[in-house]
């Protein structure tokens, strides 16, 4: 009987989706001006789905030269020119550092080196041979090896411990030669996740990294992830973290966002009840990132993070209207939680703002009733 009602539940939900997911490649379908199903993204500006960029969550444009200008060259000079002039213990600095390393994870993914070929991310391995005591090239050699490890590996194996404690010690190295920096002791998280380490070290590490940026988004969420109940802790142990770093969050920091990451790490798979989204606490979890965002610098390198997943629960909680807010200032880039969760983020990202679109236009709203 359960298996029953969990199908009927997932049919209902089927036939409110479907109208919206006939928009997608290959399955629009005329229907009559006025009906919500006729609300078009493009009317309010947003960019085609084509041409979302799914590499970062918002933009760095400084970035993103210097990634295009490394990639044609297979120079790594610019990259370790920008990484010399970001400051160290800002938020800036770990996401491209991040960049940096997951564009050469991928190149080596595309182009692994077969007989006679040069391998992708070629440029990574000239720059750590080239300047060994440059520590953005140890801090993105360090990252990389992370990545490799959780791309192309399986939690538990010898292949993939063997990876991680070799990032391990890239680790070590790189925060040798920054003693002041915090990016190489938050890569370390990701290898305290993977390498189970106990919490008496994860806590140890996490000293290290308050003791050089408290205040630091980033860290605290890849924190967040080793105490989360799928890896090496509970749904209560990261609900009090996330929560205790709301309460010491200073004035205009995104820290009071975390509640709500730690809601969305323990979803429910599949969820009957309604007004989940509507409860109180997803509910106060919304209003404390709702907060944190009209709180934050305009500039806050982690303010697209947290409006994506804002978009994600005000759509949920069918809060058209302040969905449709969050989508003005990220449209365009979706390489955030939760789409990059999804083997296609630009698709996953254009079906919650067509279905912010639509609901919204569907209760009275239009390009020219929306805020910009």
């Amino acid at each position: 009987m359960e298996i029953l009602w969990v199908l009927m539940a997932l049919l209902m939900l089927s036939l409110v989706l479907l109208p919206f997911m006939r928009r997608r490649r290959g399955m629009i379908e005329q229907v009559p001006p006025g009906h919500p199903d006729a609300a078009d993204p493009a009317n309010y500006g947003f960019v085609r789905q084509e041409e979302l960029d799914v590499r970062m969550p918002g933009p760095d444009q400084d970035l993103l030269d210097v990634l295009d200008l490394v990639q044609r060259t297979q120079d790594y000079r610019a990259a370790a020119q920008l990484l010399a002039g970001t400051e160290a213990e800002g938020e800036l600095r770990w996401q491209r550092v991040q960049a940096f390393a997951g564009a050469a994870s991928l190149e080596l993914q595309q182009r692994p080196g077969n007989v006679g070929e040069t391998p992708g991310g070629q440029w990574l391995r000239v720059w750590r041979a080239e300047q060994p005591k440059d520590a953005g090239g140890a801090a993105v050699h360090a990252e990389f090896l992370v990545q490799q490890a959780w791309r192309t590996a399986t939690p538990g194996t010898d292949e993939f411990r063997i990876i991680m404690e070799e990032a391990k010690a890239a680790c070590a190295d790189a925060a040798l030669l920054a003693p002041g920096d915090p990016v190489p002791y938050i890569v370390e998280l990701s290898v305290a996740r993977g390498l189970a380490y106990s919490r008496e070290e994860f806590e140890q590490l996490w000293l290290r990294i308050l003791d050089r940026a408290p205040n630091h988004m980033g860290a605290h969420l890849a924190a967040l992830h080793f105490w989360c109940e799928k890896w090496h802790g509970s749904k209560e142990l990261a609900t009090s973290f996330a929560e205790a770093a709301a309460a010491r969050a200073p004035q205009g920091s995104l820290l009071a966002a975390m509640p709500l990451f730690s809601v969305f790490e323990h979803l429910p798979e599949v969820n009957l009840v309604s007004g989940f989204y509507q409860s109180e606490v997803v509910t106060k979890a919304i209003h404390g990132a709702l907060h944190a965002v009209h709180s934050a610098r305009a500039d806050d390198p982690m303010l697209a993070h947290v409006r994506h997943l804002l978009i994600f629960f005000l759509v949920r909680a069918e809060r058209w209207a302040e969905a449709m807010n969050e989508l003005v200032h990220v449209d365009g880039h979706v390489g955030a939680l939760p789409w990059t969760l999804s083997p296609d983020p630009a698709a996953e990202f254009a079906v919650y703002r067509a279905l912010a679109v639509a609901g919204y236009e569907a209760n009275g709203g239009s390009p020219a009733t929306l805020p910009h």
